[in-house]
């Protein structure tokens, strides 16, 4: 750290991650890599491959026979587990924390669900045994189409965490006949996988009654709560370890059958299991983002102010486990209107659950809404800009109550402006440098910001070193890093003094890694722990310390300062408590300010492509976002987060899809050979801008997550950009150049 650096605030500072070292060296440990328990035992799972009926026989006779073998764990030798329970648990937290039995009984109710498991001395061994079993099923009809069924849609008693699945505010349908000028539109997304570049993966311990689990886990409280139900075992004997995490995406906020299955055996055998998702098992066995179809109705006056807006979702779901993205709700956030409606509707199919998949609910509804009001624009004539401005609203629209800080509107100016809008040609395919053509295209973003009870304890010894202590998890978003800004800048001493110790549920409890909300509830945990100890520190100094409130009591500098009385940290801790302090602060969870206000991080995408005028394929030239999302605790890791969120955008509109078998309910498109996401080749020139803002509503530190709100909007405004270039407007998504191919020629001739 450079001295100029150390001059200034910490917080805010674009320092390399603390952990990036033990990255690239290999050196940081991962769920499957931990070797302090001893030779563990490998498992493979066998899935179903059937989508639903029952398992009638199977003989497992071979595999138990085969070289290395240990153990085959089927229906008919599992250990007792609890009944799964109903679709739709009666509490909000039941859905993260209830019993997930595997193999508990004969039942398949998607495809790949784990019929058996082999455990043998090595995985391949594992899974050459697993090959021998033979299964033979009673199967049942089973039903995978959504579009085809919407008329066999239902309300859902609620959508993801706990929201409404409906809104209403004025006569929306009365408006809607009326309307000077109406549009009708209806998108498609498809499914979506998830696929963080480390796996579920799982090692299970016993040692008596009590059970270790090291994990990929975004909420180890989560994981132990799960574990705990599903095994019928006191959480406190069961402790979750996950220094590090290879990617969650939400796809890690809750154990899946590796967890479960490790646990159970290991009892069984009374040695380490470790079994890990092959990336194919992922797809049907480790969530996914549901299809949806979305209809879009918007009302204006001629001078584009909103008069109505009507947004319904059909989504697909499990039957046995519903869950349904709030994909609808930001809508009830970002524009005004007088008259407004949104609703959310599922559709049964025999499939696992979807999950939570980054951005869920603000992903894939952006994606077509932010078309939607691209289209609304061409239709007005008016410049795409232009018309969101003109819905700006005072106060949130459905909720009545002021927004904590909202700078959406100098999110698009400033992109504008430093993005060249104004060379844009409204006019479709236009501009074009030799066969190709050339566009730009432009969205919004809103994301609402969270905060969870979460507990940090913070110790300094005699010293001056300081541990931050805390069971939150880094999934490579740099949370080590920004932990250790906040805790030395806190308390006046360089970040070489500080150590943090996170993913393990020994740990003080946090949220986790989630919605956004880990940053800020994590580091103002942490402020709120440096606030006890520095008031520990001076009632054990005495006077002058003692007496000194929070105005004339500092740390910086290594120093202790009170007045003009000033000493080392380490020589008054090794004076006035050689044994060390520590103290423990929370936050959260969301109080009386979130009622008081609507809070959200905001931004604006800015998006140029070229698409060949022969072939249809597309080809992003330049990405700016520019964001306001309170105040950035550091400017690199933030940067990236919001890099990684536009190259999932781009990869949502023009590529990721989850083809499913219509006939057999399985993902055919099962590895990331032929599932399709962004490459460097891919990407070109991206920029990220932040308005800082920091937000006193929110919270003491005024951060907001920002984490998902790179994702939210960036698609469309990909697909606006398409079809600016082209005149094609393709409204199921991804845009892949057959789809643009079939109006091309109609556009260009």
């Amino acid at each position: 750290m450079t001295t100029s650096m150390q001059d200034q605030s910490l917080i805010g500072q674009p320092i390399d991650r603390i952990d990036g070292r033990l990255k690239v060296t290999g050196r940081a440990t991962y769920a499957y890599e931990h070797t302090e328990a001893g030779q563990a035992a490998h498992g493979y799972i066998l899935g179903a491959s059937v989508a639903k009926g029952r398992v009638t026989d199977i003989d497992d006779s071979a595999a138990r026979r085969a070289p290395g073998v240990l153990y085959v764990m089927t229906h008919r030798n599992a250990p007792a587990q609890p009944e799964f329970g109903p679709a739709v648990p009666p509490n909000v937290r039941d859905v993260f924390t209830r019993a997930r039995p595997v193999l508990a009984n004969d039942r398949v109710r998607y495809y790949d669900e784990p019929v058996a498991l082999v455990v043998a001395e090595t995985f391949e061994a594992a899974r050459a045994a697993a090959r021998l079993i033979r299964v033979r099923y009673d199967e049942e009809k089973a039903d995978f189409e959504l579009t085809s069924r919407l008329g066999q849609a239902y309300t859902p008693p609620r959508v993801n965490a706990g929201m409404a699945p409906d809104s209403a505010v004025g006569d929306f349908e009365g408006a809607f006949k009326q309307a000077a000028i109406a549009l009708d539109l209806t998108y498609a997304t498809p499914y979506q996988s998830h696929n963080p570049m480390e796996p579920q993966a799982t090692i299970a311990v016993w040692r008596g009654d009590d059970l270790t689990v090291y994990a990929s886990a975004q909420t180890l409280n989560n994981f132990r709560a799960t574990l705990a139900n599903t095994l019928r075992v006191a959480p406190e004997r069961i402790r979750i370890i996950s220094p590090y995490v290879g990617g969650g995406f939400g796809a890690k906020l809750i154990p899946h059958a590796d967890a479960i299955l490790a646990a159970l055996a290991a009892r069984v055998l009374q040695r380490p299991v470790k079994i890990a998702l092959t990336r194919q098992q992922m797809y049907a066995n480790a969530g996914y983002r549901a299809a949806m179809v979305h209809q879009l109705r918007l009302c204006a006056q001629p001078d584009g102010r909103l008069t109505a807006m009507g947004y319904d979702v059909y989504s697909a779901t499990s039957r046995f486990e519903e869950f349904c993205e709030q994909t609808a709700v930001f809508a009830r956030h970002l524009y005004a209107a007088p008259n407004r409606l949104t609703r959310h509707r599922l559709v049964p199919v025999d499939l696992n659950r979807g999950e939570w998949m980054r951005s869920p609910g603000e992903a894939p509804g952006m994606l077509a809404y932010e078309c939607g009001m691209d289209e609304l624009a061409e239709r007005l004539a008016l410049d795409p800009i232009e018309l969101r401005v003109r819905n700006e609203p005072a106060e949130d629209p459905e909720r009545g109550v002021p927004f904590s800080t909202r700078n959406l509107v100098e999110c698009m100016h400033t992109g504008a402006e430093r993005f060249g809008w104004k060379q844009r040609n409204p006019k479709p395919a236009s501009v074009r440098e030799g066969r190709k053509l050339i566009g730009m295209g432009m969205a919004a973003a809103i994301r609402p910001n969270y905060i969870g009870a979460s507990t940090a304890r913070v110790a300094i010894d005699a010293m001056g070193r300081v541990t931050v202590s805390m069971d939150m998890t880094d999934i490579g978003t740099g949370t080590y890093t920004i932990v250790s800004q906040v805790a030395a800048e806190n308390l006046g001493v360089p970040m070489s003094a500080v150590r943090v110790q996170l993913g393990d549920s020994r740990h003080p409890r946090t949220a986790g890694s989630g919605g956004s909300w880990g940053a800020a509830s994590t580091t103002n945990a942490v402020v709120a722990a440096c606030q006890a100890i520095k008031r520990q520190i001076a009632d054990a100094a005495g006077s002058p310390y003692r007496e000194a409130d929070g105005a004339t009591l500092r740390f910086a500098g290594g120093r202790v300062i009170a007045g003009s009385h000033s000493e080392s940290l380490a020589t008054l801790m090794a004076r006035v408590a050689p044994r060390g302090l520590q103290a423990d602060g929370s936050v959260g969870p969301m109080g009386e300010s979130y009622k008081a206000y609507s809070q959200h991080s905001y931004g604006a995408h800015f998006v140029e492509v070229e698409v060949d005028m022969d072939t249809g394929e597309i080809r992003m030239r330049r990405m700016l976002s520019v964001i306001s999302a309170g105040r950035i605790l550091n400017a690199k890791t933030a940067r990236s987060q919001i890099l990684g969120g536009m190259t999932w955008g781009i990869g949502a509109a023009l590529m990721e899809q989850t083809l499913l078998d219509a006939r057999h309910g399985h993902f055919v498109n099962h590895d990331l050979a032929e599932y399709l996401v962004p490459v460097n080749g891919d990407i070109a020139q991206m920029d990220v801008v932040f308005l800082e803002e920091p937000d006193e509503h929110a919270n003491a530190l005024g951060v907001k997550g920002l984490g998902e709100l790179g994702v939210c909007g960036a698609g469309a405004a990909v697909a606006n950009a398409v079809y600016n270039a082209t005149g094609v407007r393709v409204r199921e998504f991804p845009v892949t150049l057959d789809k643009v191919m079939a109006g091309l020629a109609a556009v260009v001739g």
